[in-house]
This record gives C-alpha cells, sequence and structure tokens, in this order.
C-alpha cells in the first residue's frame, strides 16, 4: 500500500517562506511522477507543481512560477515544495500527490497540510 505524508505546513505572513515535505512509502511504491496541489476554502483544488522522478524536469502553474521550486530526493523518495514570497492568495491545505509507474492520473494523495499566510 503506497502511503503519501505531508509536512512543514504553518502559519506564516505576507513575504515569508514555507518548505514543505512529503515522504512516500509502501513496499510497492513505483511513480512516474509527484505534484503539489492545494484547494482553498470554496475552491476547487487547483495544481501547483510537479516534478518527474527520473529526470527532474519540472512543471509550475502560472500563479507560483518563480515564488515555488519543487526538488526531490529519490533516494529518500521525498519531494519539497519550497515556498518563497508567499501571498495571502496561497492559503490552502496543499497536497501531495503520485502517479502510478507510467504516469497518466494522480492515483495517490496524502492526508493534506494546511498553510496559512496573513498579513
Amino acid at each position: 500500500q503506497v502511503r503519501l505524508v505531508e509536512s512543514g505546513g504553518g502559519l506564516v505572513q505576507v513575504g515569508g517562506s514555507l518548505r514543505l515535505s512529503c515522504a512516500a512509502s509502501g513496499r510497492t511504491f513505483s511513480s512516474y511522477a509527484m505534484g503539489w496541489f492545494r484547494q482553498a476554502p470554496g475552491k476547487e483544488r487547483e495544481f501547483v507543481a510537479a516534478t518527474i522522478w527520473s529526470n527532474g524536469n519540472t512543471d509550475y502553474s502560472d500563479s507560483v512560477n518563480g515564488r515555488f521550486t519543487i526538488s526531490k530526493n529519490n533516494a529518500e523518495n521525498t519531494v519539497y515544495l519550497q515556498m518563497n514570497s508567499l501571498k495571502r492568495d496561497d492559503t490552502a491545505v496543499y497536497y501531495c500527490a503520485a502517479t502510478g509507474p507510467f504516469g497518466g492520473s494522480y492515483d495517490y494523495w496524502g492526508q493534506g497540510t494546511q498553510v496559512t499566510v496573513s498579513s
């Protein structure tokens, strides 16, 4: 069984930084890509960033491009999201997700971690 566990959320002021972590585990864990998503109150879940395990290619939503950085540690099956220059609009529950070994949809999801940006 695959398990994704996020950590690192919290309360931060506008302009501050946070680093989220997502640790993947499970005997059968094999994934093509990992992604970060977020859901703010009253809004739909949205894509934030993604990276491919094999080559480190990354993708970002327009709203975070240039402020957030996704990275990974293959040896530890861990993905990070460095969030800088945080805005109040970044307030949301952040989820990490993993695709299966051949890509496609995100089949595995973590429980989420709250990020709150205050002014």
